[in-house]
């Protein structure tokens, strides 16, 4: 057998996440050799302003990879909020938070090849939730471990329709501008083994000549957890225990003084006994681009005073640009709104030529 560095990226199979990781591994390398062949598909669901946590584990890699050359479009998924809660009146707020905290970040959509849109504003896109629907199975919903959480988390009493097939609206944002390199972790692969699913089945029921779908490529990312400040949770909005990327210096000290650590005096990094500290340690590295295991042996014993001290300055070092470029940004409405008003556009065309596609091979055109 080939050793995995021989192999092509379609030769290797998904059947495990081992074997997902090698396949990410050789995509990564063609991706940076080859951008142009690739399209990404990648978002969020429009539910407040981004916080540290996602900085590090997510869109600093969709800025690395925008700087690739990669045509990129970035999915503000706002119909999809109201699968988990009942408030909507922040929706539109939220949308242009989020397209603000992705353009001070370094996302430039003037690059003509990154779009930012809610998907509610692109009814081509939508109309494709129909064909799919016939693709999967009740019993292939009820299997999907990432909803099951998902509806674990909302505490909801009551599951909505749109909570239960939202992984398969999740495939028409991936396949309708045929995206084929879809950025995710480890929790959001069986949400995308049913995108391939999908393409898969409509391929050979409708269009086994020349297929009109690609079957997309998880490209799963090597950024740590980011804990939240309470040292026990993943890092999140809803669970208090972030600091957003619009916090000020002052805020962000205020927060930091308030992190979790412990009893010991001597700083170590040591994930597994001290997770409270390893997360603050790993934090000045990701801000610093220095091991964690040297900030711990620099800090000695100074402490839980001394290790938040640093962390401050370090995150207050790292994102002062951020911040100064993000309160431009909030002082320009008609631009964000113009932004998302190219991508709406942009992905609307994208949309139209991919649903005529469908129609045809369907046979329902007129």
């Amino acid at each position: 057998m080939k050793g995995m560095t021989e192999m092509t990226i379609e030769q290797v199979d998904y059947g495990t996440f081992e074997a997902a990781l090698a396949k990410s591994k050789l995509l990564e390398k063609d991706l940076q050799e080859n951008p142009g062949k690739y399209k990404i598909l990648t978002g969020d669901r429009p539910t407040g302003r981004l916080h540290i946590g996602h900085f590090f584990g997510s869109l600093q890699n969709r800025v690395r990879l925008h700087e690739l050359g990669v045509p990129t479009f970035i999915v503000i998924a706002d119909y999809q909020v109201l699968t988990d809660r009942d408030t909507f009146e922040g929706i539109s707020e939220n949308v242009r938070e989020l397209t603000i905290d992705y353009l001070a970040a370094g996302i430039d959509p003037t690059d003509g090849k990154t779009f930012i849109f809610p998907h509610s504003h692109v009814p081509e896109l939508n109309q494709l939730l129909l064909p799919f629907l016939t693709l999967v199975t009740n019993a292939e919903l009820d299997r999907n471990p990432t909803v099951k959480e998902e509806i674990t988390a909302s505490g909801q009493k009551s599951v909505n329709a749109g909570m239960y097939t939202y992984p398969v609206h999740q495939a028409a944002d991936i396949l309708f501008c045929k995206g084929n390199v879809v950025p995710v972790g480890k929790d959001q692969l069986p949400h995308l083994e049913l995108t391939r699913t999908i393409a898969r089945r409509f391929n050979n029921r409708f269009a086994k000549d020349q297929p009109v779908f690609p079957e997309p490529q998880p490209l799963l990312s090597e950024a740590p957890i980011i804990l939240g400040l309470d040292g026990g949770q993943k890092m999140s909005k809803s669970r208090n225990n972030t600091i957003m990327l619009s916090a000020d210096e002052d805020e962000t000290a205020r927060l930091i003084k308030k992190a979790k650590t412990d009893s010991d005096r001597v700083i170590t990094y040591d994930p597994d006994n001290r997770p409270e500290v390893a997360n603050l340690l790993m934090l000045i590295a990701l801000a610093t681009g220095r091991k964690p295991e040297e900030i711990a042996d620099e800090i000695g014993d100074g402490g839980g005073g001394k290790l938040k001290n640093m962390l401050t300055e370090s995150l207050n070092e790292y994102f002062r640009p951020h911040r100064a470029r993000r309160k431009e940004l909030e002082q320009d409405p008609a631009y964000i709104r113009q932004v998302l008003l190219d991508g709406v556009k942009a992905a609307r065309e994208e949309a139209i030529r991919t649903l005529e596609e469908v129609r045809e091979v369907m046979n329902m055109k007129l």
